[in-house]
């Protein structure tokens, strides 16, 4: 086994890392990375349906999707990622024991009374501080998860609070849970890389053959590849969310303004607009405006700025009209 931490805090980087290593490598693999603050996003799940898009937005936070399924997870500096990347290994009937029993031997010697519990989470006196997702492919298993030693809560609930009621679709949904840190139950105080230190330490105990790595110029190379094309992408990150429907409402001086949206694969197939404002103009031709055009924020942006609102809606502010379609 290899064991590595990655050098880098850029969430693009550390989630293509997975992949690349995953696809590439032939020995199993240990890997530990921390995040600059971002959202990571479930393989099968809708982004937008996920996040709260306008704080993700106004904070600049990247929004990542990963390989694996399950929910979406804040990351930040106080957050510690985990992967166990392995060659030809039983998957444990799906089972998340395995790779999770190193982390909470760790914790347990430190007097948290940290376990397992459910199928995939750990937590301490019932709130959660770690979820973990896995995937098993061509005899090769990964399973990743986050371990919550010192994290921002409130920017955690800020990112994560999205509205339930504008989105109709059949993707996977997260499952909110009350969350803690690790730091909250530690007799002394501990920073997170020396936590990182206890953790690699333990690897090294139970994987007697444990090597510790250091990326090559070439693997950043490959990786940063791998992030330009895929990972650092609207279409990989948003476009390929499952299809979904969108309706909501805002109100201008002019009225209330009604939003319906179909999306399949990022693009908006159609709108429908509706509510009690006066109007010279047929809503159709700008209905038929928005058919075919990325749903994200700059292409919505474009075709309001390229039309002529104010003969629609009369006095209506430009960013109420972009914040209405996302």
């Amino acid at each position: 086994m290899i064991s590595i931490f990655s050098p880098s805090n850029y969430a693009p980087f550390n989630i293509a890392l997975e992949e690349y290593i995953f696809t590439n490598f032939k020995q199993n693999c240990f890997l530990l990375y921390i995040n600059e603050p971002c959202i990571i996003v479930g393989r099968f799940q809708n982004t937008l349906a996920e996040i709260n898009y306008q704080w993700v937005q106004d904070n600049k936070i990247p929004v990542v999707r990963r390989l694996t399924g399950g929910g979406t997870v804040f990351h930040d500096l106080g957050n510690l990622n985990f992967s166990f990347l392995m060659q030809n290994e039983k998957d444990e009937a799906g089972g998340f024991a395995k790779y999770t029993a190193p982390i909470l031997e760790v914790l347990n010697e430190l007097g948290v009374p940290a376990i397992l519990q459910g199928r995939n989470d750990l937590t301490i006196k019932g709130l959660k501080f770690s979820g973990n997702a896995k995937m098993v492919q061509n005899g090769k298993t990964l399973q990743h998860g986050t371990i919550l030693f010192d994290s921002n809560v409130d920017s955690l609930a800020q990112a994560l609070k999205a509205n339930p009621l504008k989105f109709t679709d059949k993707a996977v949904k997260s499952v909110r849970a009350r969350v803690t840190n690790v730091s909250d139950y530690l007799s002394e105080t501990m920073k997170i890389n020396e936590f990182v230190g206890l953790v690699r330490d333990k690897i090294h105990l139970l994987y007697p053959d444990a090597q510790d790595y250091a990326l090559t110029i070439d693997d950043r190379e490959h990786v940063q590849a791998l992030v330009s094309s895929k990972y650092d992408t609207w279409d990989w990150n948003f476009g390929k969310s499952p299809q979904y429907n969108l309706a909501n409402v805002i109100r201008s001086a002019s009225g209330t303004i009604e939003f319906y949206l179909d999306v399949a694969n990022g693009i908006i197939t159609s709108l429908r607009i509706f509510g009690d404002f006066f109007s010279s103009r047929d809503i159709s031709v700008l209905e038929e405006a928005f058919s075919g055009v990325p749903h994200t924020r700059e292409s919505v942006r474009k075709i309001w700025q390229e039309s002529d609102y104010r003969a629609f809606f009369g006095e209506v502010d430009l960013q109420d009209l972009v914040n209405g379609m996302l």
